[in-house]
Parts: structure tokens; sequence; C-alpha cells
């Protein structure tokens, strides 16, 4: 009986799509998407609000088109942008030509709200034409009412019909670029559609929690939810939904892939819960060093315990170990390997200057190899 690696997540098999020159699904690493919430039409402040989120290492946004005003402004918006643009489009299948018109790399429809066939139509061929992808959104709270009175409730039956339907459409038209998502507010609702369509169809899949809650709420609803369809291998892209600001939104989709080892990105910190134990403040330092870090995207481990009881065995799993000691005299590690000792002042300023140098090390032989 051969048994998998117990980190090993087996993946979907789907096809891939390209949102700008962002691969989805078919192989490629999931990426992490989120939403402005400006007023599209104000460009000015939606574009200083996509650059806090390429800081924070986005890859795909998606910002609102709901009238001319958001769609005029959309030009100069993905000219400032150095991730790709969704648009996003609901029922003004004017908006979603329009928007293709302005260089968005993708379009949010659901075609079933589109209008006619002629008018589906037109939308496919300008995404064609321009080149475009998109993303058929299924929410369990805007479901067709045909399907409510057919299933009597919100379902994943439901959800999954609705998908499939939509997807027929744009396959009727011979367009195959799309990805799908089946959103819902209820944990088990979403995961169960998401399982459901992930058996039904080969199209690369766009994963999130709907309408999640605030930060801490929808952060813990999210990381449930999305976590079980990750680690089963189900998803492409994601967005955590959160009522908080859009970057966080992009912090805590990378915390997620991280803890699945799914994507590496900045100082990953393994800390302990403190205890009576410990030999230094540890809340403390680690919520100084998590600020003082957030700048660096080298991927690294950084072990910050208490005390020696878990310390050193971290340490030795680590790039980078601090493990308290007696005497307000501490043991830092390097690569596994006790490097020297640290008396309590400076032990941020201490981690942070080594942090720094060990992510330029990383970067410099990264160069040094794309080089050759």
């Amino acid at each position: 009986m051969s048994i998998r690696p117990y980190r090993d997540i087996v993946r979907r098999k789907s096809r891939q799509v390209m949102v700008g020159s962002v691969p989805v699904g078919g192989g490629a690493p999931i990426t992490v998407q989120t939403m402005t919430n400006t007023l599209t039409a104000d460009a000015d402040a939606t574009i200083a609000q996509i650059k806090r989120c390429e800081e924070a290492g986005v890859d795909i946004i998606r910002v609102s088109c709901p009238d001319e005003d958001s769609t005029r402004a959309l030009h100069k918006i993905v000219k400032a942008s150095r991730v790709p643009i969704v648009a996003d489009i609901h029922f003004h299948y004017k908006r979603a030509i329009e928007a293709a018109d302005a260089g968005a790399a993708c379009l949010r429809i659901n075609p079933g709200n589109i209008g006619s066939a002629e008018r589906v139509r037109e939308v496919v061929k300008a995404a064609r034409d321009h080149g475009l992808s998109m993303r058929i959104g299924v929410n369990a709270g805007s479901l067709e009412k045909d399907l409510l009175e057919k299933y009597g409730e919100p379902c994943p039956e439901a959800m999954v019909e609705s998908a499939l339907d939509h997807a027929r459409i744009l396959q009727d038209h011979d367009f195959h670029d799309f990805k799908i998502s089946v959103k819902a507010s209820d944990v088990f609702l979403a995961v169960a559609a998401y399982q459901q369509l992930a058996d039904a169809c080969g199209y690369p899949l766009h994963v999130g929690i709907t309408e999640a809650g605030g930060l801490r709420t929808g952060t813990v609803k999210s990381s449930i939810g999305m976590g079980a369809l990750l680690w089963a291998g189900i998803g492409d892209t994601i967005r955590v939904s959160l009522s908080a600001e859009p970057e966080e939104e992009v912090r805590v989709g990378f915390e997620m892939l991280k803890a699945l080892n799914l994507r590496h990105r900045g100082v990953n910190i393994i800390s302990c819960p403190s205890c009576a134990r410990q030999q230094y403040d540890v809340i403390r330092t680690v919520e100084a060093l998590e600020k003082r870090v957030a700048h660096i995207t080298t991927p690294m481990t950084v072990s910050v315990i208490g005390c020696v009881v878990n310390g050193p065995g971290e340490a030795r799993e680590t790039d980078i170990g601090f493990t308290g000691g007696g005497n307000d005299t501490h043991q830092v590690y390097i690569a596994g390997v006790p490097h020297h000792r640290l008396k309590d002042a400076g032990i941020v300023d201490h981690l942070v200057e080594l942090i720094e140098k060990k992510a330029a090390e990383i970067e410099a032989a990264r160069h040094r190899l794309a080089a050759e």
C-alpha cells in the first residue's frame, strides 16, 4: 500500500485560462485576488487602493463597473495597474463591451442576466476580439427564480446547475476561456457546491466564501471553507471576502496558501502562544516583528519561541530561530544550528537585521542562478 506524503496536496486537473499575463488553472500557482471598494469612477482613489494591494502581493484585482463613468475611468486604472484588472459586470451588456475596450483582462459576468442571445454574442465577440477571459460568478444569494422554485431553497445542486447552465451559454458560442465560482456565505453550502462542481466540469475554479464577515470572523470562516477545498486540491484562484480593506484580504489569502504549502511569499513566523515558562515577552515581540518584516517578499521561515521546551526543535526546521533562555540571555539559530546568544535589549531590531540579511542573500543567489 503506497502512502501519499502528508504535505502533498494533489490538485484537481483543470484547463488553463489567462487573465492578462497571469495563468489560472492547468497546474499554474494558485493566484490571490481581491476587489476594490472605492468608486471606480474615482480613478485616482481606485488606483491608490490597487497600489496598496500590489504591495501586499495581489495577483489579480477586480473592480465593479456598474455605469459608464466606471468603464470610462477603467482606461486610466488599467494603465496604472501592474496586475490584471477584472471588470465586474451585472445586467448591462454594454458595460462589458466598454470594459473590454478599456483594457480589462477578464469579465466577471452571469451570461444569463446579460439579456438576449444577441447581447451575449456581442459580449463574447468583444472578449474574443480583445483576448479576454471570463468568470461565471454564481452566488447563493442571487440564484435564478426557476431554480429556487425547482429546489425550494439555495442548495449545492441548484448552484451547480446554475453554473453549468451559464457555462453552456458560453460553450454554445464556442467560448471556453472562462473560470467558474459558486460562492455562498454558508460554509457547508459553499464547500458542497464547489465539490460537486469540481466533479462536474474541467474548468478552473475561483474559490471563496462570500460575505464572510469582518477581519477576524471572515478570516476564520474563509479559512475553514476555503482551507477544506484547497486541502482537497480544489481551487485555482482565491478571493477572501472580508469587511476589511482589500489589502487585508490579500494578506489573509497568502497566509492561507502558505499554511497549506501551496504558495510561499514573505516571512513565515512560527511562534508559541507563550506561557509562564517564557523568558521574554513573546506576544509583543511577535507583534512588532510582523510589522517590521511585512515589506519582505522573500520566502523564509523564522521561529520565535519563548523557552527551551520546543525552541531548539522548531529552530532546527527554520531559516532563523530564536529561543528564550535564562538570565535574560537567549539563543539565536541560523539554518537550524546554534549561532550566537542575545540579551533582552534589542531583540526585535536584531531579528529584523538577521531576516533582512537572509532575504538579501536568498535574492542574490536567485539572481546568480538566473544569470547562469
